[in-house]
């Protein structure tokens, strides 16, 4: 019997990433950028790419930089302390980008038929009031990091699609809202099924929907940078685009088409493991990294629809300015796109 390593299972993945055409990388060996993300499974792009060599091939020398929440990640690319970055489009992203400060470049994560997607939970205190589905809401406390974040976005989106009214409740970072949730100081919260699925298997936590039932077609997360890296970094924005969609496409292909079996599976938990959930040994972590297990957009092509579509939300709750363009957000040039 021949045991595979995990990074010789996870090569045999990369053939995936030929299928995308993405050109070889044509600049300088050891340009040192600085990345942004989370450490949800979500990020796995950024991920697979740092551990399968990905940026380094492409002459990167990269940094991960952790954060809490979307819009400190968004302040920190504006600032240029980050070069790119993962993250769902939120109010303050979008001022940002109305200032000049920086680029939606592509997407990352998408809701999709088919492919167990982000819920919509209660806590345990509702739960056993009679909620058990969103529409039974009306009138309770939703979870939120901040105002115009993507989890206001969400949860107004159901309660517009269900005629109800919600009180939302910002506590700033996701810990605190599991907090808040789990004792029953919130009714009602949305999160991605790697977090989602573990707090309600706890007991604490209830799934009482789906986000996909209301928004099918979300792009939840996307890749951004700043305004002077998509526009005088063109070549180093390709390049990253690049070597992040390889670490994409290898994710899709072990987690998603599971084309290494159990063993290519296995391998990509153990690898996600070095950054999601890493307060726990690996064999009671691995259920939640196989829960979290979404779609990355191949090629980080992005649904310009679900953009327009949270732009112009935002835009009608007075979070952000009304006459802010689609373009001056987004930079449709580097990556293919669809719904425009």
């Amino acid at each position: 019997m021949t045991i595979l390593t995990r990074r010789q299972t996870l090569g045999g993945l990369a053939a995936s990433a030929a299928a995308l055409g993405l050109a070889a990388p044509a600049i300088a060996q050891g340009r040192k950028i600085v990345l942004g993300a989370l450490s949800f499974t979500s990020h796995a792009g950024t991920f697979v790419a740092v551990e399968n060599d990905y940026f380094k091939q492409a002459g990167m020398d990269v940094e991960l930089r952790f954060f809490q929440a979307a819009q400190p990640m968004a302040v920190a690319i504006a600032s240029g302390d980050v070069d790119y970055a993962v993250t769902s489009i939120s109010g303050g992203l979008v001022s940002l980008a109305d200032k000049g400060a920086i680029k939606v470049i592509g997407g990352a994560l998408q809701e999709e038929p088919g492919i167990d997607g982000q819920k919509f939970l209660a806590s345990d205190a509702a739960f056993k009031a009679g909620i058990t589905a969103p529409s039974m809401l009306d009138g309770k406390s939703y979870g939120i990091s901040t105002a115009g974040s993507s989890f206001h976005y969400m949860g107004a989106k159901m309660a517009a699609a269900e005629g109800i009214t919600l009180q939302f409740k910002p506590l700033q970072k996701v810990g605190a809202i599991i907090g808040a949730l789990k004792t029953g100081q919130i009714d009602a919260w949305s999160i991605v099924p790697h977090i989602a699925k573990p707090l309600a298997g706890s007991g604490a936590v209830h799934i009482i929907g789906d986000v996909s039932t209301y928004l099918p077609d979300y792009q939840v997360t996307t890749l951004f940078t700043s305004a002077k890296n998509a526009s005088d970094e063109k070549q180093m924005t390709q390049d990253y685009l690049a070597a992040y969609s390889k670490g994409a496409a290898d994710y899709n292909a072990a987690m998603i088409e599971r084309t290494g079996g159990d063993a290519g599976e296995a391998a990509m938990v153990e690898l996600l493991h070095k950054y999601v959930y890493t307060d726990r040994p690996l064999e009671k972590a691995a259920p939640s990294i196989i829960n979290g297990t979404m779609r990355l957009n191949e090629g980080a092509k992005m649904n310009v629809a679900s953009v327009r579509d949270q732009l112009e939300w935002f835009q009608s709750e007075d979070l952000v300015g009304k006459d802010i363009p689609l373009d001056a957000l987004i930079d449709t040039s580097f990556v293919e796109t669809s719904g425009a």
